[in-house]
């Protein structure tokens, strides 16, 4: 082979991207230079990552025409370039973004058209609701993890690209670039929508991550909800402080164009100090004062009552832990029932009383005063007419769960009758098949009580 053969792919392409498994060392000498380059948004341009593609290429050529000068000319090619450190300093240099440049929507370089957004990060107003209802919609969609794909919102499906999208950035940033929206922040104060990001100088490519945080599982803290994107696709899973592995290496962080103070107050009135009224909590409520009980009292020792949440639909968890707290204070009989009057508000809005004791016991279930007896589920379902529908119908109209009915209730058993009892079977947190919307006999002691 002549030098002139070696030097000719070079006429004929523009770029290449080395091969992952091939052992040649332009590929090797490429793979260097694409680890320690600087990127586009740190000064980088554009141009020279199709320069140093065609040297990639130049110096495979050469080393099958010359042979035994491969690993010299790699080792000129693979030198790093300077970078700012993350956090701004310029004294050291960072790794390589594990996922990838940062660029624009779709993974567009926002230099190819004038009207594209910038690559780099804009704090944007944004809520704490949004973002954790952003981060959720993800995981409806159960959108699979890639570092190299784009979601349909424009978002790169991997975990920085998932923060991105959840914070409204306009582009798909890194692990290294999220703190210049962020700030740092003490683990113990945490709260939705702030996250937990890990950055490994030492394997950059594979050991680099960030969860959003959804909230505290449990009164010591040890666990949380996590909204993660992370292989195979994106979830919402109790996750240990800080993470699974290298735990100590996370750091928390809190974005910085949140909106409606620090604390996510939002304009429906749920960050007032007021008591908003008996009406706003029990059997049916869904609304933002909830959540905001349901943090409040997670503040002051219940969080072991919630398995996930605290959320704007009131469910027994919220009972138990609002009735944990009035008991607590010596309250008894009406005064601890578990839904909150203004006394309790008072409490927790204002950090009176006492909190709730690690030993306090489970409050008991709400008595059952009169029920009358569960006929059995052969009189619920498709097909039925008789009276226990009619009673069943009635008297979810006067628990507050009569929105599905266009008329009646009457005794023939309709779908309105099985969203009814699905709504309040919801209302006491329960998911699946205990959420199926036919009574049973837990269903019917409650519904009844």
């Amino acid at each position: 082979m002549t030098l002139t053969d070696a030097l000719s792919p070079l006429m004929e392409f523009d770029d290449v991207e080395p091969a992952d498994d091939c052992i040649c060392g332009g590929c090797s000498a490429r793979r260097r230079a694409r680890l320690h380059a600087a990127p586009v948004h740190e000064g980088g341009h554009a141009a020279a990552r199709s320069v140093r593609r065609r040297a990639a290429v130049l110096v495979a050529a050469l080393g099958t025409a010359v042979g035994g000068g491969t690993a010299a000319a790699g080792a000129a090619v693979a030198a790093p370039a300077p970078g700012p450190a993350p956090g701004g300093s310029s004294t050291a240099q960072p790794p390589q973004n594990p996922q990838g440049e940062v660029g624009g929507l779709y993974g567009e370089d926002p230099g190819a058209r004038s009207s594209a957004a910038s690559p780099r990060a804009t704090a944007r107003p944004v809520t704490r609701a949004q973002i954790i209802k952003r981060a959720q919609s993800w995981i409806d969609q159960r959108v699979p993890y890639s570092m190299s794909r784009y979601w349909s919102d424009g978002y790169r499906q991997d975990c920085s690209g998932f923060v991105s999208m959840a914070w409204g950035l306009g582009s798909s940033q890194t692990t290294w670039t999220l703190p210049d929206v962020a700030e740092p922040i003490g683990k113990n104060d945490l709260q939705p929508g702030d996250v937990l990001i890990r950055n490994n100088p030492a394997d950059p490519q594979a050991g680099s991550h960030v969860t959003i945080f959804g909230g505290w599982t449990d009164s010591s803290r040890t666990r949380y909800v996590a909204y993660e994107q992370t292989s195979p696709g994106a979830r919402k899973r109790t996750t240990p402080y800080a993470y699974w592995s290298n735990s100590g290496s996370y750091v928390p962080y809190r974005y910085t164009g949140l909106s409606g103070g620090g604390n996510g107050g939002s304009s429906d009135g749920a960050s007032s100090s007021a008591f908003p009224g008996a009406d706003k909590f029990g059997p049916g409520a869904d609304n933002a004062y909830v959540t905001r009980l349901g943090r409040m009292l997670v503040q002051r020792g219940g969080a072991r009552f919630y398995s996930e949440g605290p959320g704007p639909r009131w469910g027994e968890a919220d009972r138990k832990a609002t009735q944990a707290f009035q008991l607590a204070q010596g309250w008894r009989g009406s005064e601890a029932d578990g839904i909150p009057g203004k006394d309790t508000w008072d409490y927790l809005v204002n950090g009176k009383g006492r909190d709730i004791g690690a030993g306090t016991p489970l409050p008991p279930p709400p008595p059952v005063t009169g029920a009358p007896a569960f006929p059995g589920v052969q009189y619920f379902g498709p097909g039925r007419d008789d009276d226990h529908v009619r009673q069943l119908g009635e008297q979810l109209v006067r628990k507050g769960f009569g929105g599905s009915y266009g008329v009646g209730p009457g005794p023939r058993w309709t779908e309105s009758d099985r969203r009814a009892v699905q709504a309040f079977q919801q209302a006491q947190g329960w998911r699946g098949g205990e959420a199926d919307g036919y009574p049973g006999p837990d269903t019917w002691r409650r519904l009844f009580s």
